[in-house]
């Protein structure tokens, strides 16, 4: 369905918020809070209940991850605050396997698994930020030795694509345990942060979820015809897209109105379809509705692989008590800085400014400057204006009018009528506007415009 909206604006939450510690969760259950996922947990909040956990947590395929990645790790830096949770960093991946039901959606007959979308979920210790941190996937890295599920060892590899580290794993082991092991090693690696586990979603999983939601909305800017994408064709404007619709956008790369056809590119357009599934999963209509948020659950669940100490009725209530006041504005999408690599068009290179991100992972400081914090002095609302410590700037509110609202012409007040109205209220702020791919943003910001 599209509808005639003139552009794609997210509305921005209030600014009502709850603790920002969690003080009832030590260090021990929050080790163990993350359930399936970011939208998954927080749907979980309206779900509640042991029976529902019980059947939930069954659907799920776990590996201690912990035993088998051994001692052998990045340190784990402790939060300063005596008060605060452990911040949390989540190694996401969406799977391109085409075994079970995923041989059904995508029949091209491609074998093996690769893990085309990875993202680190950096939740803070304060419980304030998650932040969702893209690795190309066309990274040139290399590939340390990596345990499998059984217990075996991957051969290294050197100079090859990041998403070699999956699929080496699961032609190693032979199982998506094996490819998320490998795959968890290999970020550790890279970037000298320990992570607290992986979650992995295949196709089966994602297009089920996004239908249990009963589609997501999203501003497509242009019009698109992509043959290899399962032949995606879609017109400019705002789409409700089915699961079997979003599958397909998210998985085009090649083809008419997909920007240069890189991963890259891809990487933005997931990166909205990501925030505007957050927006539908924290939305009234999902929250209020138990039906819909199980439904939800049990979708995400069936096809989900994840490591053990995240896979408990404990972590779920856990995590979804901790995040309950995350809000569009405070969930952030980024990728990793890069550069083209010179020895391989094909591929890029991670850069000095990715090290100082891997730093701020590590030390729970914002990775970006998308989330707006409360300044100095304590005001809720106002921009920190300073830079972080990547180097990003504050970006400036959108000057496109049609992100502002405008008084209708017979409501409008002039002359003294108009100087006492502007006493008595304040003009609203206007959506910022930011470019994904080429910048952080949140859920509550404008990142592509349509009509």
């Amino acid at each position: 369905m599209t509808r005639t909206t003139p552009r794609h604006v997210a509305s921005r939450p209030g600014t009502t918020t709850g603790p920002s510690h969690a003080r009832a969760l030590r260090r021990h259950t929050v080790a163990r809070t993350l359930g399936m996922g970011l939208t998954a947990v927080l749907a979980f909040v309206t779900v509640g209940g042991a029976t529902a956990a019980v059947k939930l947590t069954s659907n799920i395929t776990a590996v201690d991850a912990d035993t088998l990645l051994g001692e052998d790790r990045p340190e784990k830096v402790m939060p300063e605050d005596p008060n605060a949770d452990m911040p949390l960093n989540i190694l996401l991946m969406g799977s391109d396997s085409r075994g079970g039901d995923n041989a059904d959606i995508v029949g091209d007959g491609t074998e093996g698994a690769r893990s085309d979308t990875t993202m680190i979920m950096h939740i803070s210790s304060d419980r304030s930020r998650v932040e969702m941190l893209s690795i190309p996937r066309d990274t040139t890295i290399d590939v340390p030795s990596c345990p499998t599920s059984s217990g075996g060892e991957t051969s290294p590899l050197s100079g090859v694509k990041f998403n070699a580290a999956f699929a080496q794993g699961v032609m190693t082991g032979g199982d998506v345990e094996s490819g998320a092991l490998c795959a968890q090693k290999t970020v550790e690696t890279i970037t000298d942060v320990q992570l607290d586990g992986f979650v992995v979603v295949d196709f089966a999983g994602f297009e089920k979820m996004v239908d249990a939601l009963g589609g997501v909305e999203l501003c497509i800017p242009n019009d698109i015809d992509a043959p290899k994408a399962d032949d995606l064709v879609l017109s400019a404007g705002v789409h409700e897209l089915d699961g079997e619709t979003a599958l397909k956008y998210a998985r085009a790369r090649k083809g008419k109105g997909l920007g240069d056809n890189s991963d890259l590119g891809r990487i933005a357009r997931q990166q909205e379809l990501l925030a505007a599934l957050a927006r539908q999963v924290l939305s009234a209509g999902t929250l209020a509705d138990p039906t819909k948020s199980l439904k939800f659950l049990g979708a995400v669940t069936g096809s989900m692989t994840m490591s053990s100490n995240f896979a408990s009725i404990q972590g779920l209530a856990g995590l979804a008590y901790s995040a309950r006041n995350v809000r569009p504005d405070t969930i952030a999408f980024m990728t990793a800085p890069y550069i083209y690599d010179p020895n391989n068009a094909a591929n890029v290179l991670l850069t000095d400014e990715a090290d100082e991100v891997w730093d701020n992972l590590k030390h729970d400081r914002p990775l970006s400057d998308a989330i707006e914090t409360e300044s100095d002095d304590g005001k809720d609302g106002e921009k920190d204006s300073t830079k972080d410590d990547a180097g990003t700037q504050d970006a400036e509110a959108a000057d496109d009018v049609d992100a502002t609202p405008v008084a209708d012409d017979d409501t409008a007040t002039t002359g003294d009528d108009a100087d006492a109205a502007d006493e008595d209220t304040k003009d609203p702020e206007p959506t910022r506007t930011r470019d994904a791919g080429e910048e952080a943003f949140t859920g509550a910001d404008v990142t592509s415009v349509c009509g």
